[in-house]
């Protein structure tokens, strides 16, 4: 465990040190976020700085060389992942800055290449637990599914990244979820520890250490009214890192009760989009995702946050407690 506040306070620090140089850099470029048309509530936002992800994925690639160390393939592989992530939602973000609108990529274009990077993460990992080892929450008892771990696998991964991605309408919102999330992670893959040792713990607690670090940074710049967005490249990101060391720590199912959140950020979008073309044009929220919804019932950005935070913390805590 002091390893792992170590790993958090170094990364915070290099973090600390990047940011204003990262900020200047992203205004001297131009890299101003576009606003969608019918978020016109965002409109003062138009022009704040974009790619903000990099202040928490620099200190990641620092650690890189400390961290990937030995047999360490579950690491090795969960870091690379997350940074094809970032790659892909760097791209977005060029494009939507170059373009001076919020259309980057296209959506089958992001799906098609999220889906081929998901598909080598769950190969790699049935090929890594073939057995499927996995754990079911509250109950504490471990299943074996074989062969369905890869799709699975599959499915975490690609629902997870886009709902972090769905939440980050929000100032400081889907980094202050993450950010919990994350810590709520470590301590339950520590707790299961106990129960079946878990492959490589300490380098995927690291892994989630140097995350939280460079996300408490960001919240400084983040926070309403944000200096700085995380882009693509940031949600990207942090939603495959949290899928994949969930995943690898025997811990897939926790992202539907820690990450409820982000699941109902997902659902939200997902009920509306299916009821609008259903009954030709009727709504079951104001706007989605539902944070958006909140917006228009005339909650502030920062009451926002703290509902979506004290749920993650009450619940990360009923977790913790289960295992107890």
């Amino acid at each position: 465990m002091q390893t792992i506040i170590i790993w958090f306070l170094v990364s915070f620090v290099v973090a600390l040190v990047v940011a204003p140089f990262i900020i200047r850099l992203l205004r001297k470029l131009k890299a101003g976020q576009s606003i969608l048309h019918y978020v016109d509530f965002h409109s003062q936002k138009k022009g704040t700085p974009t790619m903000g992800g990099f202040i928490f994925i620099i200190p990641m690639l620092v650690a890189i060389p400390f961290i990937v160390r030995g047999n360490t393939p579950l690491t090795i592989a969960a870091i690379s992942a997350s940074i094809a992530y970032a790659a892909l939602g760097f791209l977005d973000d060029i494009l939507k800055i170059r373009r001076k609108e919020n259309l980057g990529l296209r959506a089958y274009q992001k799906i098609v290449v999220q889906g081929i990077i998901a598909i080598g993460i769950s190969v790699f990992y049935f090929h890594m637990n073939p057995t499927g080892t996995i754990m079911l929450p509250f109950i504490n008892n471990f299943i074996e599914i074989g062969f369905w771990i890869a799709p699975l696998t599959f499915i975490a991964v690609v629902a997870t990244t886009n709902a972090v991605n769905l939440t980050d309408g929000v100032d400081g919102l889907a980094s202050t979820v993450s950010l919990f999330y994350l810590a709520f992670i470590t301590a339950i893959m520590f707790l299961v520890n106990q129960i079946v040792p878990v492959a490589e713990l300490n380098s995927l607690a690291i892994i989630a250490a140097v995350t939280s670090g460079g996300l408490l940074c960001f919240l400084l710049f983040n926070t309403n009214k944000a200096k700085v967005f995380m882009g693509d490249t940031g949600s990207l990101y942090l939603g495959s890192i949290i899928a994949i060391i969930s995943i690898f720590s025997f811990l897939g199912f926790y992202i539907l009760f820690l990450g409820v959140m982000f699941v109902i950020s997902a659902l939200s979008d997902i009920i509306q989009v299916l009821y609008f073309k259903a009954t030709g044009g009727r709504r079951v929220f104001l706007m989605a995702p539902y944070h958006h919804h909140l917006e228009k019932k005339g909650f502030s950005e920062a009451k926002i946050v703290f509902i979506y935070t004290v749920i993650t913390i009450l619940v990360g805590a009923l977790c913790v407690v289960s295992l107890l």
